[in-house]
């Protein structure tokens, strides 16, 4: 049985390629279906040994039948695609994204359809921003200088996020090989502001259960969409506002649907975990510490208006990280307590620590099918820690990251314990192949000042990332997202080494979409790895009068389409969508 490790663990254990190899255990030419199990994991405790009856969770058993494409609910069907040519646009089905094959990295060779066999397929989930949109530390207000710092969607991030997982519930098997999918990652990002509403929120949906996106005020919405400010879409009014003279629409009831309990169904599948900058603190961008800040986001008092030169100004901080403690984020809260208006307080909206992450991962409450802690175990908490290895397959391990830096600003970095942490795990496991998660991307991995929990220790850059992967003939894959844009990137080193980065668009915006990555040996000296997207489970074409779970995510995918100042290039060029990426086998 394979275990979930922690930095705190000890090897993966042997691996078995040469008796895949031999047996043909997941030959699909021959017919068979291998469940490769990634999900026997068990929490481990400091020692690297399972904790005492910890729940073992199961993945999907492998089909009877022989295993088939499946490409139902994926894009290289169909993709929502607008209507129209100005206003607002409304979407519908349109023709699917075309699979591109990439040899960069080497040649693919005739007759690799007929060889290849499975070595795992899995779901990437990343950047699902789930917002608390009453929160008061949000920033709505930085609209009046950049239009696209709100988005007139964002009341609607859990029926979006949902509608998601029922769309991966959906899939009967991976879209080129027909494996079973075996695990779901979550690239970090998974909550907005540092928020225990938000990190609720996330865990339920993943998990299963009743879920109400409201915090504050029981009965009804206190913010900037019931405000009567006009650079806000007012949805449940005729107010001309600023996004209505863009033809969004009028939808009364609109807020009180928005606010409606909401149910999840879990992932069918076991998931695991990687943090995001947004989840480890205030805003992405603050460190935590402050406690006026602290006391602010649980207060009654919210900021919804200021001028466009203040916001210029506060905008271009955070950018270039003037502020990463917040310390005149603050001062600039304070000299605004006169524009403020007045909220109710709500306790729950409170910052939490990476020990609450971990310790909310760790509640029996969000197991759904397990592993237990979604990757992190008591072990990470001993250690600090919010990275850890896993067994994906016998011959495959996962590597999850943690790219943020506590001392502040949404860029990203790793220290030298986990550098060298990374490099002792790869070495350990040179017989399996590697797959490595994190949230930021290798161009991303730009912020190295100091974490203030370890102010002696280095901090490494993505280009440092990116050449230890490279030393390394076991690394097919790094997988993250932050960028909310898809981008694949091959990187090669001097002896012929190699890895795809694949970075994933986000689900909070346009065109809001996951991925399904399937690993396979082609049998003739070369790898591909299949890169497939996805949309949620709703329908294109959205109805106004239809506020049920369902109808508000078609109505989210909608609204992010014709969000003022939407990036329109976020799904990548068909080069960085659906894949085959091909490389030489280590």
């Amino acid at each position: 049985m394979s275990r979930t490790r922690s930095v705190a663990g000890s090897a993966l254990g042997p691996h078995r390629r040469s008796v895949l190899a031999a047996t043909a255990a997941v030959s699909l030419s021959a017919g068979v279906g291998y469940a490769l199990r990634p999900t026997d994991s068990q929490a481990a405790t400091a020692a690297g040994q399972p904790a005492a009856g910890a729940p073992v969770a199961h993945s999907r058993r492998a089909p009877a039948a022989p295993l088939a494409p499946y490409t139902r609910g994926t894009t290289t069907a169909t993709v929502a695609t607008p209507r129209g040519s100005s206003g607002f646009r409304r979407l519908g089905d349109g023709p699917g994204w075309h699979r591109k094959v990439r040899g960069e990295l080497a040649a693919p060779k005739t007759g690799r359809i007929g060889r290849r066999t499975a070595l795992a397929a899995f779901v990437q989930l990343t950047d699902l921003h789930l917002i608390d949109a009453q929160h008061p530390m949000r920033l709505e207000y930085l609209r009046s200088t950049d239009v696209h710092a709100w988005r007139p969607h964002e009341a609607l991030t859990v029926p979006g996020a949902i509608s998601l997982v029922e769309r991966i519930n959906a899939l009967r098997g991976a879209p080129v090989t027909g494996s079973p999918l075996h695990f779901a990652m979550t690239t970090g990002d998974n909550t907005d502001n540092n928020s225990g509403t938000e990190l609720e929120w996330f865990l339920t949906i993943m998990s299963g259960g009743r879920i109400t996106a409201n915090s504050g005020d029981p009965r009804h919405y206190e913010g900037v969409q019931n405000s009567g400010i006009k650079q806000y879409w007012q949805p449940d009014t005729a107010v001309r506002d600023a996004d209505k003279q863009l033809g969004f629409p009028h939808i009364q009831g609109y807020l009180a649907a928005a606010l409606r309990e909401l149910n999840s169904p879990g992932l069918n599948l076991p998931w695991y975990s990687t943090v995001g900058n947004h989840d480890s603190m205030p805003l992405g961008c603050y460190g935590l510490g402050d406690s006026w800040l602290a006391e602010y986001a649980v207060g009654g008092k919210k900021l919804m208006n200021i001028p466009a030169s203040d916001a210029k100004k506060l905008q271009n901080a955070i950018r270039d990280a003037k502020d990463p403690q917040g310390t005149a984020f603050r001062d600039f809260l304070k000299s605004q307590a006169r524009n403020m208006r007045s909220v109710t307080p709500d306790e729950r909206r409170a910052p939490f620590t990476a020990t609450e992450y971990l310790k909310a991962h760790l509640d029996p409450a969000y197991r759904g099918l397990g592993p237990v802690g979604h990757g992190y175990s008591t072990a990470n908490l001993e250690a600090g820690t919010q990275y850890y290895s896993f067994r994906i397959a016998d011959d495959v391990i996962g590597i999850s990251l943690d790219t943020t830096d506590a001392g502040g600003h949404y860029q990203g970095s790793i220290g030298t314990a986990q550098l060298r942490w990374l490099d002792r795990t790869l070495r350990e496991n040179k017989d399996s192949y590697a797959v490595i998660f994190s949230h930021h991307t290798s161009q991303t991995m730009t912020n190295t000042r100091p974490d203030p929990a370890r102010p002696s220790e280095r901090r490494h850059n993505g280009q440092e990332v990116v050449a230890l992967l490279g030393s390394h003939a076991n690394v097919l894959a790094w997988v993250n997202g932050h960028i909310h844009r898809n981008d694949i990137t091959p990187h090669s080193a001097p002896d012929g080494r190699s890895f795809w980065e694949i970075s994933t668009a986000s689900h909070v915006d346009f065109p809001q979409l996951a991925r399904v990555i399937e690993l396979v040996d082609n049998k003739d000296g070369t790898l591909s790895i299949f890169t497939t997207c996805v949309e949620s489970a709703a329908p294109h074409r959205t109805d106004f009068t239809d506020l049920s779970q369902t109808g508000l995510a078609a109505l989210y995918r909608e609204l992010s389409y014709n969000a003022p100042g939407a990036n329109m290039n976020l799904g990548g060029d068909p080069k960085d969508r659906n894949t085959e990426l091909v490389l030489r086998k280590g």
